[in-house]
């Protein structure tokens, strides 16, 4: 692991786990799914995880996801938009979400 992102930016990076029922689908495949920073690269993506879990990265694809609009009460609202990183494992690593940070 290359150290290019200073320690307070690697736990900036990655904002909370996704736990879904396609992310869990997704599980089986070695792979994660994260909200991430918006400003984030793929590159930090990879080293924060890689740090924060002490796991090996094959791959990370990013997804910009937008707000869906809703209505509470007759009055319109839109939740934010985020962005989601899908982080792959290599083989014989894995994230345990429910575990939490090492």
């Amino acid at each position: 692991m290359v150290n290019y992102v200073n320690k307070e930016r690697l736990y900036e990076i990655i904002r909370r786990p996704l736990v879904t029922e396609k992310t869990t689908l997704l599980s089986a495949n070695n792979q994660a799914v994260f909200e991430v920073s918006k400003d984030a690269t793929k590159d930090e993506i990879k080293e924060s995880i890689e740090f924060l879990f002490k796991v090996a990265v094959e791959k990370v694809a990013t997804i910009n996801q937008n707000g869906k609009v809703k209505i509470f009460r007759g009055k319109k609202g839109k939740r934010k938009n985020f962005k989601k990183a899908i982080v792959t494992l290599k083989e014989g690593n894995m994230i345990d979400i429910s575990s939490g940070v090492r």
